[in-house]
């Protein structure tokens, strides 16, 4: 009977390390590539059979007639958990980049130990695949010039991904005053003329709907009476300003 090692986290099988001598070395016996992932082979102790990444192969020079003990194969072993981590979190930064915070809730997800996690999200960081100041800018920018979101509405997204404070106020701080603005009197202004009523009753909901979109009380009252001078230039009823 092959004993598999290292199975893919979700399933729950034998340690082979159990079966393995303590003080006698085994000689791997061959070496096979694995079907469904090119990138791990398979090396067979006898009949004790552990996946092994190709990195961590060719590191450890596992080629067949070489023997190890089981302090190395342990070594070993280690290793590749924290190259299959690396590889997983590698594969969730195809589709879009991520912060350390999202890396490491995906990798717990897989079920890698916690200490597992810590050296991969630092090797990701390390090699600039992960960047949380760089990704802090860039969602700032997008979503407030972009998608017309304000700061507080930014703000509370960034924390819900992790993002340190500190670089959350160096983010919100790239983008001024005047941009954020922009972007309101942009969504007031449609807001204001898809509003029925009294021009009261569409101040109101014009101000309510910019602070659901995440706009600051001192912002919201700057597009309000930019309305109200908007509305007098084209002699519409003159309403006060908000205050």
């Amino acid at each position: 009977m092959v004993i598999q090692l290292n199975p893919e986290p979700e399933e729950e099988k034998e340690d082979p390390l159990l079966a393995f001598p303590e003080h006698t070395e085994l000689e791997i016996t061959r070496v096979e590539r694995m079907k469904k992932s090119r990138s791990r082979y398979i090396i067979y102790f006898g009949e004790i059979a552990v996946p092994i990444h190709e990195d961590i192969m060719i590191k450890y020079r596992m080629m067949s007639g070489r023997s190890f003990g089981k302090t190395e194969l342990l070594e070993i072993i280690q290793a590749d958990e924290r190259q299959r981590a690396y590889a997983e979190g590698l594969r969730y930064l195809e589709s879009k980049p991520r912060t350390a915070v999202e890396i490491s809730r995906r990798l717990r997800q897989k079920e890698f130990s916690e200490s597992v996690v810590e050296v991969a999200v630092e090797r990701l960081t390390r090699e600039r695949f992960v960047d949380d100041r760089q990704y802090a800018s860039r969602w700032a920018e997008q979503r407030i010039t972009g998608h017309r979101k304000g700061k507080l509405w930014v703000r509370q997204e960034l924390r819900e991904k992790g993002i340190e404070k500190s670089l959350i106020a160096e983010a919100l701080e790239g983008i001024s005053e005047e941009e954020e603005f922009d972007g309101a009197l942009q969504l007031g202004r449609r807001k204001w003329s898809s509003s029925k009523g009294e021009a009261i009753d569409r101040r109101r909901k014009t101000g309510a709907y910019l602070m659901r979109r995440g706009y600051s009380g001192d912002i919201v009252r700057r597009v309000l009476n930019e309305l109200r001078k908007l509305e007098a230039e084209e002699g519409e009823e003159e309403i006060e300003d908000f205050y």
